[in-house]
Order: structure tokens, then sequence, then C-alpha cells
């Protein structure tokens, strides 16, 4: 069990300590605790405030009032704000833990690696972290926030003001949006090219090619999911969704070939970051 997971533990176990593991992972997991902290005591201040209010509730009648709602608000509130952060904990250990022999098999030193876990730049991410993991109940989403932390170690990318965004979408997308998003991502992933390189063209060339590719993914889309349970509503609804978060864009369609609600989405810079973050990390 890792430090994470006893710091964060519920408040009716007892907890022995346990040494801290030596490699540079484990003791930033450590330090990290204290960023847990405030966002559990700001999650127990707010239910118990509302319990403090609560007899409101009892005309609601009598059944209801028998109930105690309040009381279950604060007790699965508060669980659940220590059963977030403890799997996100655990979850980012293990992906920090690979990262860490990646980086040491490809030649980068351990004091790089401190370097890049002791930043001010890591620690506010994994605050960011903490902050969202209390805005989900799905273990997926909280493994997404830790692929995103660890993913940022590797890259040396951890500027809070683009993960702030990612582990935002990190825990508002559904799972049918992610795979809408590699669908589009696996078709045009080749035309960001241009946009990186700012070749002659572009964009331009860009425009045509996503028109045309955009059609040919329109007969391949069914195969995302098994016969009878993909329909429009719900591919357009996800393109909404990956709209508002930047990472595809509207392109005007070619009205001789695009019928209405199947206008081109071309895929952004942003879109195919927020992917390479939510990648598995072997080693």
């Amino acid at each position: 069990m890792s430090v994470l997971q006893n710091e964060v533990a519920a408040d009716n176990k007892r907890r022995r300590p346990e040494e801290t593991s030596k490699s540079p992972v484990g003791g930033v997991i450590e330090d990290a605790v204290s960023l847990a902290r405030p966002a559990l005591a700001a999650a127990s201040a707010v239910v118990v405030a509302g319990a403090s209010s609560g007899s409101g509730l009892a005309i609601a009648g009598s059944v209801v009032a028998g109930l105690g709602i309040v009381d279950w608000f604060r007790k699965l509130g508060t669980a659940k704000v220590n059963e977030n952060l403890e799997a996100l904990g655990e979850a980012t250990e293990d992906a920090l833990n690979r990262v860490e022999r990646v980086l040491l098999e490809h030649g980068t030193s351990i004091d790089e690696i401190k370097s890049r876990l002791n930043s001010q730049d890591f620690k506010d991410d994994m605050a960011s972290a903490s902050l969202q993991a209390l805005r989900t109940t799905q273990s997926n989403r909280l493994k997404r926030l830790a692929l995103i932390l660890a993913n940022g170690v590797r890259e040396d990318d951890l500027g809070p003001e683009s993960l702030d965004d990612m582990m935002r979408a990190a825990v508002e997308l559904k799972e049918i949006d992610v795979k809408v998003l590699q669908f589009i991502s696996s078709r045009q992933e080749s035309l960001l090219a241009g946009a990186e390189k700012a070749v002659d063209g572009w964009p331009h060339a860009w425009l045509d090619k996503v028109q045309r590719l955009w059609q040919e993914s329109l007969r391949e889309r069914g195969t995302l999911y098994a016969p009878g349970k993909f329909n429009g509503s719900e591919w357009r609804s996800s393109l909404s969704r990956l709209h508002s978060f930047g990472f595809i864009i509207p392109v005007q369609p070619n009205m001789t070939t695009n019928s209405l609600g199947e206008e081109p989405f071309g895929l952004l810079l942003d879109g195919r970051k927020f992917l390479d973050r939510l990648s598995e990390i072997t080693g």
C-alpha cells in the first residue's frame, strides 16, 4: 500500500506507518498528501454546514424526515472523497513508477526525474487533479487523471494551464467521447503535420482533406460500436462535447456530399495531445 493510500484512507481505519520508497516517486507521493488534505477539509466543511440546516427537510413529511438524508450526504460524501483520493493516489503512483523506469531506460538521470517531480508545476498539477477527482464517481476517469499527470512527467510538459484543461476534460468526457476522438484522430492525425510545420498551402489544403476524409469516416463510424448500439444523436452529442474543449473544430461542409447534421470536424493539436496523455505507459 502506498504512502498516499495510508494518508487518505477512511477515518475509521487504523493505519500503521510505512517506509517511504527510495525512488523519486515515493518521496513526491508522500509530499503530495498535504495537497489532498485541503480538499478533504473543504469537502467536509461543506457537508457539515449542510447538516446544520437540515431541520428544514422535516417539512417534506414524516417518512423523509426519518431517513436522515443530511446524514446520508455527509457520510457518503466524505467516504467518497477519501475513496477517490486513495484511488487517484494508487493510480498515479503506479503510473509514475512506470514512467520512472521508462525514463531511466532511455538515459534520463535520477536527478532529472527528481527535478521534474519536485517542480512547482508538478505540485500544482497534483493539486488540480485532487480537486477534479472530487467531481466524479467513475474509476476510469480517475485513471485518466493519473495518466495525464504521469505522461506530463514523461514528456517534461507540466504547464498547469494546459493540464488544467485536460484534467477537466478527463472527468467530464464520456467513454464514447474519447472513442469518437480516437476515431477522428486515426483518420486525420497525419493532417496535423501541416499545422505543426506551417507548410505552404495550409490551412486550405487541410480543409479540403478534412472534407474528403470526413466522408470516408462517416461510412466507417459504425465500426466503433456493436451493431445497433450507435445512433446519430450520440455521435453528434460527442462531437459537441469535444468541440467545447477545443479538441476538434467544425469545418464548412461541402453541400454536395454532406447531409444536414453531418458537418465535418477537423482534429486540432490539443485533441491529439489529449489522447497522447491518456496513453498507457509501458515499461
